[in-house]
């Protein structure tokens, strides 16, 4: 079949290189700036730097790190190890409970893009026929070739088809007015609702003084911080990634960039001992649909006979792992 993956994150990716390799012919369409979605890496050129290092930064701003437990998932991992685009993260992981208290949680061996979480996405983007800097608008099923096909109308007045299915594979809320054509997608994709997340990036001049090199946080307008240069391929400057919760995202939507990092820094500040060094790069980023809470656990939703999927890590439980998994499913509903 031809088929119409619109999204490139992780899902969409995932549903269409299966697709592909299945002998489909697959157009994926993203309006993003590149593949990836929330699995996705900043670069910084910062010339008014007085040493080497500072000169060009990298952050992972969106997804951190990933987990396995999936044997699916796990092998794809391994093919991703061998291929040199990922490598285990051997940072001190620690948790702060509601009363402050630190404590280290190295359940899990996790995983990292390398040199950045991008590397995922460009990967899987490989071989691919993806349109970047493309906002699907509507889709739209009728019989302008004289048959019934799917055809997508994007927001600068073009259209791309005609497909015969297609997979929806965005965050729950873009997804709902992408579906109008199935009841019943549309009333799951309304069933789940999505909440933002506000993250700084930020560069010290020097060490920051702890103990770990990540930690989810309680009690505080912070969710989770990391120690950014301390994964596996990164540069030497002393990089942290700051994540907001999902209430204090919601409650400072609108705020602007540069009075949110100065407040989550000072946040940051209280968890740490001694003074933070001085910051010499900082930036904000507002993601508008970062997580689901709470999420569906079904893998995909497919509605056979209209030939239309959607997909995601809505769908799956808010993970990459999930993200990979509701890709798998979505694709294997279309075969």
């Amino acid at each position: 079949m031809k088929t119409l993956v619109i999204g490139a994150g992780i899902s969409g990716l995932t549903a269409a290189r299966r697709l592909q390799e299945r002998g489909h012919t697959v157009t994926v369409l993203d309006k993003g700036r590149s593949p990836g979605g929330r699995v996705s890496t900043r670069r910084v050129v910062n010339d008014d730097a007085d040493r080497p290092e500072l000169t060009r930064l990298t952050y992972d701003y969106g997804a951190q790190y990933f987990t396995v437990r999936d044997q699916r998932f796990e092998a794809e991992v391994r093919a991703w190890h061998e291929a040199r685009i990922v490598r285990v993260w051997h940072g001190v992981l620690a948790a702060f409970d509601s009363e402050g208290r630190e404590a280290v949680d190295d359940r899990h061996a996790r995983w990292v893009g390398v040199p950045g979480m991008s590397a995922i996405p460009r990967h899987l983007a490989e071989g691919l026929d993806v349109h970047c800097h493309v906002r699907v608008s509507s889709l739209q099923r009728d019989t302008r070739n004289g048959t019934m096909d799917w055809y997508a109308n994007t927001a600068d007045g073009g259209a791309f088809g005609p497909f015969e299915a297609v997979i929806v594979a965005v965050p729950s809320t873009q997804a709902a007015p992408l579906v109008l054509g199935s009841p019943a997608l549309v009333e799951a994709a309304h069933g789940v609702k999505m909440y933002p997340c506000w993250a700084t990036a930020v560069t010290f001049e020097g060490r920051v003084a702890t103990r770990f090199d990540a930690a989810f946080v309680s009690n505080s307008p912070l969710g989770w911080i990391a120690r950014d240069s301390s994964k596996p391929g990164r540069g030497l400057a002393e990089t942290w990634v700051l994540h907001a919760t999902s209430s204090w995202s919601v409650a400072h939507f609108n705020d602007p960039p540069e009075a949110v990092s100065p407040f989550l820094l000072n946040a940051f500040g209280d968890l740490v001992p001694g003074r933070l060094p001085l910051p010499v790069h900082v930036a904000a980023h507002r993601w508008w649909l970062a997580c689901a809470d709470p999420p569906l656990a079904i893998g995909a939703l497919a509605d056979e006979e209209l030939k239309l999927v959607i997909c995601g890590d809505w769908c799956a439980g808010n993970r990459i792992e999930g993200a990979f998994l509701s890709g798998l499913e979505a694709a294997d509903a279309l075969t």
